[in-house]
């Protein structure tokens, strides 16, 4: 099952990607007792996913509506680094022995298909094309033979990288969060789909160059054991979005360096998941208040 965040008619509500890709399920009106917010959603278990799953209609069709990030405010977003070792290497650092977490602001979410806003104040921003893990139940200290069971789902996180600030501090937060930089979609796939999920293809173009190719069977750490670190540290909740990390390709890494700039489009696909594209604009007064806009309808 595919569920998607949109917007049709002014009003942003969840629904299930329908079984020939036609569109989408409005669950508001197949399954009115469903909460319309996918955090929501999610925190109300299986119960709320088999409903989801056994409604067939209305379907919107795609033309009709905009998809949106699935998960519009998650209560984390966080991003493991260096965990290709490609990507180690093509970044001069040594394979890590532990893994290494940053925080993400959620603002720094924006659609599969919305542009990624090139700040003003940075000409040094960057793509990474990402497997993201979204997470379906509370859960503390999951061994990682059992990480599998709290999992909701996976997407793909473009996990856009202002690299000289976030190589100007000790941490690297600041420059993975500013506002409208990091693509989430274009929808989150359940499990049962996916099968293994460290067996998929990843791929990057920017503008139609093939930048990124690898698989997740590359990963150093698993799915299994980010899940059993981290909620080792912290309680992980139903929608909570982890990035897994991205391979080697990136914009920084390449010479001359190549990053992005106003008017280049990035593709993102991941297999059995599906697409982000996005083009990249210029951040100016008419963008903050599309931004603007955005962050009232998920208040």
């Amino acid at each position: 099952m595919k569920l998607a965040t949109f917007t049709e008619g002014n009003f942003t509500r969840i629904g299930r990607v329908a079984e020939d890709m036609s569109g989408i399920v409005d669950l508001a009106k197949a399954a009115p007792e469903l909460p319309q917010e996918m955090v929501a959603f999610l925190s109300r278990g299986d119960e709320a996913m088999a409903r989801a799953r056994a409604a067939d209609s209305p379907v919107i069709p795609f033309e009709r509506l905009v998809l949106e990030s699935p998960v519009l405010r998650p209560p984390k977003f966080l991003g493991i680094g260096m965990n290709y070792a490609a990507h180690v290497a093509e970044a001069g650092h040594e394979r890590p022995a532990n893994q290494m977490w940053f925080a993400k602001q959620p603002l720094s979410i924006t659609g599969p298909r919305d542009p990624i806003v090139l700040p003003e104040i940075s000409r040094a921003l960057d793509y990474e094309c990402e497997l993201a893990i979204v997470i379906g139940r509370t859960c503390h200290r999951v061994p990682a033979e059992e990480a599998h069971e709290v999992v909701a789902g996976y997407t793909i996180c473009n996990d856009g990288s202002v690299r000289d600030w976030q190589f100007k501090s000790p941490t690297t937060m600041l420059g993975k969060s500013f506002d409208h930089t990091s693509p989430v979609g274009p929808w989150i796939v359940t499990p049962d789909e996916i099968g293994n999920p460290h067996d998929l293809g990843l791929k990057t173009w920017v503008n139609g160059e093939l930048r990124q190719d690898a698989r997740t069977s590359q990963l150093l750490f698993n799915c299994w054991e980010m899940i059993a670190e981290l909620s080792a540290a912290f309680t992980l909740e139903p929608g909570d979005i982890l990035a897994t990390g991205t391979p080697q390709g990136v914009g920084a890494a390449m010479k001359p360096m190549q990053f992005l700039k106003a008017g280049d489009l990035v593709r993102m696909e991941i297999e059995k998941i599906g697409m982000l594209e996005n083009p990249v604009v210029a951040e100016g007064p008419e963008i903050v208040s599309m931004f603007y806009k955005y962050i009232k309808t998920i208040d």
